[in-house]
Parts: C-alpha cells; structure tokens; sequence
C-alpha cells in the first residue's frame, strides 16, 4: 500500500504546498524580525558583511542570490506556520519596532566607521613597519584614521546605550507555536508515563553497559543498545552544543542555564515515548534489515485506533520534512558552518579559498560510510561520538578545574538569575526556541528523527529501547551544554560591557563565543575546537543520512535508497560552496517541523505505550530479567 502511486504522488503534493504559500503570507511574516532570520544570523552575518556588490557578483554569486530570494520567501510563509506567536497581545507598536531597528542600524553603521578607520591605520602602519617613508598626505590620513576611530569608539558607547533603551520599549514575549508544542508533549509524557526520566535513569546505565544483553543470543535488528545510542548521539551532540547555549546565555544571561537545563530533563520523556513506539511499529526486511520510526508508528498505530487516514497523512507528512532537513539542516548546514569555524583558525585561514576540497573530502568520508547502512554508521557512531565528547569535554573540564573556586558562584549565579525577568526570557526565548528550535539542535526531543536509529537496536522490549533513549537528552542538554554554560559563566564570556563579547552575541555568533570563551583559558583551544567541530559535523551527517534514506525507501521503497544515498552526497559538497544561508535555513524548517505531525501521532498513541512500560516496569521488580554482566 505504501507503494501505491496515489501515496507517492501525495508526497510530491506535499512538497508543492510547501513551495507554493502565497506571498502575501511571507510578506506577513515579516522577514526583518522573523524567528528564522534570528535561527541564520550566524551564518547571515558573515556573508553580507564579505559579500560584494550586485555588479561585481559574478555567475554563481547571482544564481545563490537569486535561489536566496526565492527560498526566503518559501521559508517566510512555511514560518508563519511553524513560528506563529501565540503570545501575540503584547507585541509592540510598529512605531517602536522601527525605533529599535535604527537604534540597531546606528550601532552598526558607527561600527563600520571604526572599522574602516582601523583599517586604513593597519593599512599604513604595515607601509611602516615595511620601511616605507610616509609622505606628508600620508601622516595627514594616519592622524584623520586615528581621530574617526577615537571618536567612533567614543560614538559607539551612546548608540549601543540608546539601542538598548529602544530594544526594551520593542521588546516582547515571542513563542512560537512549534515550541510550545515540543514544550507541550515534553511535559505530558513526563506526567503519563509516570516520571520515567527520573525512576528509569539508573536502569537505563544497565541495559547500555550490556547487563540485560545475552552475548551468545542473536536478536532481531542490526546493533546493539550502545551503538543504537550512539547514532542517535551522534545527530544531536554538534554545533548546537557549542552555539545554541551560547546564544541562551547571551539572549537571557546566566539564568537561562536553569531553563535549559529543566528542557533537557523534560525531554528524556519525549525521547523515551517515541522510540519505544519506534520498536513497537518496527518490520524487518527479507535481506535482514530493519525498518522503523514515525513514518511507521503513525501509519500503523493510528491504523489500529481506527484513524488510518490522519496516520498515512501525518506519515508522508513526516517523512517529507525529515528529508528535506536531512538534505540540509543535517547535511549542507553541517558542512557550511564546521567550515566556517575551521577558517576562523588563524593556522587554517586559506581554506576559504579552496572551500570545494573541504567540501570534497567531506563527501568521500561520508559516502564511505552511508554507504555501508546503519551497521557502518553504528560502527563508525561509537567510535566517533565518545572521541568527540571526550575531547569537547576534556577542554572544559580543564577549564572549570583551573577555575575551581569559582564554580560555585557560577551555580550561584545560575540560580538567582533563573528566576528574573532577564533569565526567564532567556530560559523560555533562547533556550526553548534556540534549544528546542535547533533541532532541536539540542536534543531533538519529540521530533521523531531518534526512533528510526533506535528501532534497529536488539531488544526483546520495546519498552527497554525507550529507556536507553532517555539518556540522549541527558548526555546531550544537561551534560554536555551545561559544562559549556559553567565555562562561558565562569569565563564572564556573557558580559556584554566587554565589546568582542557583546559584538558575538548581538551577531548571534554562539560557536565564536564559546571559542573566544575557552580561548581566553587555553591559547590552543581554537585548535581543539576546529577538529571538534568537523567531527561533530561529520557524526550529524552520518546518522541525518540514515534517518533520510529511511524516510526515502519508505515512500519509494528499499531499491531507490542508493538515489538517496547519491542526492546526500550532492548536498554535502554543496555545502562548501554554497552560501545562500535562507536554504541553508529551510532545512531547519523542516527538523523543527517534524514535530507537529510526530508529537500529535505520539500523544494519540500514548496509551499504548503506557501499557508496555506498565508491563515491563513489573517483570524488573519482580526480577524477572536474566542478567549478564
């Protein structure tokens, strides 16, 4: 039935809806203070800055921009859906908002001056330095370079007071309807299923380290629980982790590390209620392989509740956006920015000009490893994602031991900046929306991507696989972001009086921050982080691969998945050299929304999978389990 051409033809539709949102609503959406132009500002940025004028562009340049335009209108109208405000009865006056956009425009431009000026006294200092005599014009140009930059410097303080002033009178309480829908699942499958992030953690730590697992038995699937987990890591533990808090932290200050930290807590319940469906709906092929996930659960869960229709849509629904964030979000966006971050190494500078070996060598890696299937991906997953981990953490556990008197003042000030006005909205803002948002690009709780990877682990209980995927976002939220929280705290890297940090984060340029962080504590750390962030890159791709191509032979069937396998790649060189950040964009679209068809199915099929926790929670208290280890 899955075949049928009335289904695949379905899918197509969905992608024309997509593309085809009238302008008028994108206009609506308002592309200055949208929430996707706040998700592309790091990549945004950078590119206007360096980009040249219209007439200087040459052949591919125009082409980007013109696919730039085109698709920021598709993202525009897809937004308005995704991000619409439900709190929308405080927004401000539009007389307010173009205040606060001048304010913002002024800051900038006085920027520009001092750069400008900066540059021409490099410019003739390195004519002095070089043994050059400077004519009298020159000494002139040198002291008129000198004088705009002290004045600039002096301009500057004013503007950014006056920004601040105008930012406040504008500012207002954005929630978009896709978090408080993530927001909304994480806190019912907390209370449904009983506080399983709480009760199960420990036995959870059992089940990965083998002690349920019989060695000599051969289950049904194709890894074990470790390596399941570690795929499933391996999509969530990036450039988020390095970023996304660092934004949270500089959105809402200190504070907003306590509402990050309660998301991630929220979230192991997510994760724990759609894997286990994952496992419950999962069908094995001929050749041995295993096939899972939403598209599955949706389809036949809401089948036998009756609902078969709503399923097949909110399947294809599924599967659609999961391909195309995995084509960009997890793939393109993955190459661009690890990129982007290797070049900010002085050592690594002249790789912006040849971004295409970059991108080359990236395709190779991954292509030698999809295309083996999960089994490759598991194999290369726990090897690769302890190795990354161990090494983002050994930078900042060095840091937080070099710093040790300091921490709890860290914690201190975490905890009574949660609760003000400026943690609150840095909780609920930057790290529901940055954190969730991102994929979340956190943890990617409730957005289903996690159940494809845990369905091919072996396990005799559904229920069991769920509770392994529970520690993701713990490993991935409350470990690993909050050790980068405690640094940039500790650091002071939050403090906007210093300009290089308020610059970072008014760009929203979260990885530079956490590398100027770190830099400040370990002069080598731009090093680490350079090789960090290409292994976090290449982890996400692997795994975002697998997630897509199941998606792919689910609508076109298992012959096509090599297709699938050909178009990543394509898209991983593309990342290299591409630049047109709102397609770059789209694929974040396309995560986040994922999760309203995913959480609405998981909701309606939640009973169920309260029936098998109920049963398996049972046999382990009567002891019932047979252990190993």
């Amino acid at each position: 039935m899955r075949s049928a051409p009335q289904l695949q033809l379905l899918s197509l539709v969905l992608f024309g809806l997509l593309a085809m949102a009238p302008a008028a609503v994108a206009q609506k959406s308002g592309a200055d203070g949208s929430a996707i132009q706040d998700i592309v500002e790091e990549v945004a940025s950078e590119d206007a800055e360096s980009a040249p004028p219209a007439a200087e562009q040459g052949a591919w340049s125009r082409i980007q921009t013109s696919i730039d335009s085109a698709m920021g209108a598709v993202n525009g109208a897809i937004e308005t859906v995704f991000f619409v405000d439900v709190w929308f009865w405080d927004e401000p006056s539009e007389e307010l908002v173009a205040a606060a956009k001048a304010a913002d425009e002024r800051v900038g431009e006085v920027r520009q001056r001092i750069a400008s000026a900066s540059t021409r006294i490099d410019t003739i200092q390195a004519r002095v330095d070089a043994g050059e005599a400077l004519t009298p014009a020159d000494d002139q140009q040198l002291e008129d370079a000198k004088s705009e930059r002290t004045s600039g410097l002096a301009e500057l303080d004013g503007a950014k007071a006056a920004r601040r002033e105008a930012q406040e009178a504008a500012s207002h309480i954005k929630i978009p309807f896709a978090v408080l829908w993530l927001v909304f699942g994480a806190i019912f499958f907390t209370f449904k299923m009983g506080f399983i992030n709480l009760r199960a953690f420990g036995h959870a730590i059992s089940v990965v380290r083998g002690r349920f697992t019989n060695p000599a038995e051969k289950r049904e699937g194709e890894v074990s629980h470790f390596q399941a987990l570690s795929a499933a890591l391996s999509a969530t533990v990036g450039l988020g982790n390095i970023a996304g808090v660092a934004i949270a932290i500089g959105t809402g200050g200190p504070g907003a590390t306590f509402w990050m930290i309660l998301a991630g807590l929220l979230g192991m319940s997510s994760k724990f209620t759609e894997c286990t469906l994952g496992q419950m709906y999962k069908e094995r092929r001929t050749d041995g392989s295993v096939m899972g996930g939403a598209m599955y659960y949706l389809s036949k869960g809401l089948r036998e509740k009756g609902m078969g229709g709503l399923g097949m849509f909110l399947a294809y629904f599924f599967a659609v956006l999961c391909i195309g964030g995995s084509l960009a979000g997890g793939n393109s966006f993955q190459v661009n920015q690890s990129l982007k971050a290797i070049e900010s190494v002085d050592a690594f500078a002249g790789l912006a000009d040849y971004s295409w070996a970059y991108g080359l060598l990236m395709t190779v890696a991954v292509g030698i490893v999809i295309i083996g299937g999960i089994k490759r991906i598991a194999q290369v997953a726990e090897k690769v994602v302890p190795s990354m981990c161990l090494l983002y953490a050994a930078a900042c556990l060095y840091i937080l031991a070099s710093n040790f008197g300091a921490i709890p003042d860290a914690i201190g000030t975490i905890l009574s900046g949660a609760f003000t006005a400026d943690g609150m909205i840095g909780g609920v803002v930057g790290v529901l929306i940055v954190g969730f948002t991102r994929a979340a690009f956190s943890n990617e709780a409730g957005i289903g991507s996690a159940a494809i990877a845990h369905s091919a682990a072996h396990t005799e209980y559904p229920a069991r696989e769920g509770i392994v995927a529970l520690l993701e976002p713990f490993i991935d939220t409350v470990v690993v972001c909050t050790m980068t929280a405690l640094v940039i705290v500790i650091t002071g890297a939050y403090d906007t009086s210093n300009e290089t940090y308020a610059q970072l984060i008014e760009a929203n340029q979260g990885a530079a921050l956490t590398s100027a962080a770190m830099g400040s504590q370990i002069s080598w750390f731009p090093y680490v982080l350079a090789v960090a962030t290409m292994l976090f890159a290449f982890s996400t791709m692997i795994a975002w691969s697998y997630y897509g191509e199941r998606c792919w032979s689910w609508m076109f069937g298992d012959g096509s998945s090599l297709v699938y396998k050909v178009i990543f790649l394509i898209f991983t060189f593309l990342g290299s050299v591409l630049t047109a950040t709102n397609v770059l964009a789209f694929g974040d679209l396309m995560i986040l929304g994922m999760a309203l068809p995913n959480v609405l199915g998981v909701l309606i099929l939640s009973g169920k999978v309260k029936g098998q926790l109920t049963t398996y929670m049972g046999k382990l208290r009567n002891g019932e389990f047979e252990t190993f280890k």
